[in-house]
């Protein structure tokens, strides 16, 4: 699945989604997924400081894949890191460098912004710009003892789309797996899956891994601190959430 070319096929997206799948082996399965929706989440283990991971995460021009760009290079992204602020791309006008843009495109806008502990924004990506579809995603940034981060990604889907949910699901979460697997290299890190292989609400979700891997120490780190509640952003479930219609954040 890209974040650009959002007329394409239902059956050349899933085709483009399992492609995605199987280059990226690493990639978190599906934490809920329904009629209605669907949930995403995953982890990331990175030896660096919150202050470093945040420095990097709101820079996507130099993590973030370009074949999932409508421009085809990822240097036209960029995220202004403040409530209204925009993760947009610039659509370049032609070879000249002087050349005006021939566009642009939004494809999140922040809801929440607190460095260098999380970013919330609003944005159906890709394809599902063309549908009735809403989309939250939520980026928390937690320090463990050793002065190293976890990074849990939360993607929730919901809306009418033309192609069912259970079929987009996969393609989506390949898509971001590929994100944050680029992310963590970015920042020496190590990708891990929120859940195990085929794992979903009611078939057994495993809580996400307590801790990441040092490919520096070659041991364990420390696991991070969890984030408390009641402090501006609802902490990720380590098991997918129950659809019991209770509100969350506040």
């Amino acid at each position: 699945m890209k974040i650009g070319r959002p007329l394409l096929s239902s059956a050349a997206l899933m085709l483009s989604g399992a492609a995605v799948l199987v280059s990226v082996p690493a990639s978190a399965k599906v934490a809920q997924v329904s009629a209605n929706g669907f949930v995403i989440r995953h982890v990331v283990g990175l030896p660096a400081t919150p202050e470093e991971a945040w420095a990097v995460l709101v820079k996507p021009s130099v993590w973030w894949a370009p074949d999932h760009t409508w421009s085809g290079s990822a240097a036209n992204l960029s995220i202004d890191a403040r409530a209204g602020g925009c993760f947009c791309e610039v659509l370049p006008g032609g070879s000249s460098p002087g050349a005006s843009p021939r566009g642009s495109v939004e494809h999140m806008r922040v809801v929440y912004s607190e460095r260098p502990r999380a970013i919330r924004m609003s944005g159906a990506l890709g394809p599902l710009q063309a549908d009735a579809v809403t989309a939250t995603l939520t980026i928390q940034i937690n320090a463990d003892k050793k002065g190293g981060t976890q990074l849990l990604l939360e993607y929730v889907v919901g809306g009418f789309s033309r192609t069912a949910f259970e079929k987009l699901a996969p393609a989506v979460d390949a898509m971001l797996a590929e994100q944050m697997r680029r992310l963590s290299q970015k920042l020496g890190g190590a990708f891990a899956a929120a859940f195990p292989h085929g794992a979903a609400e009611g078939e057994g979700a495993a809580a996400p891994p307590s801790a990441s891997v040092d490919p520096t120490a070659g041991a364990e780190a420390e696991p991070a601190a969890p984030i408390s509640e009641g402090n501006g952003i609802v902490p990720l479930s380590d098991v997918p959430l129950p659809s019991d219609g209770s509100m969350r954040g506040r």
